[in-house]
């Protein structure tokens, strides 16, 4: 289990699996999608950017399967570059 640096005190963290990067910034970090157990509890989805071997995370988004599954149905007919055309 590894020590993320986060404003709020102590929170651990555990990738549980690397599922990808979703892309890479000018700073080295990179936006990734995994399975985290955070702070022991269950594993969850979790999207966020983190640095090169993860020894720091920045602020993400974490969720249920529940939520992945609705989401995933949500996305199924969005078109990712219909809000460059409006």
């Amino acid at each position: 289990m590894s020590e993320v640096d986060m404003p709020k005190g102590e929170i651990t963290s555990e990738i549980i699996k690397e599922i990808g990067v979703l892309s890479t910034g000018k700073s080295g970090w990179n936006r990734e999608v995994n399975i985290v157990r955070w702070n022991g509890g269950n594993p969850k989805i979790d999207i966020r950017d983190w640095a090169p071997n993860h020894e720091k995370a920045g602020k993400g988004l974490t969720m249920t399967g529940e939520e992945v599954a609705v989401l995933k149905e949500l996305l199924a007919e969005y078109d990712p570059y219909e809000a460059e055309s409006l």
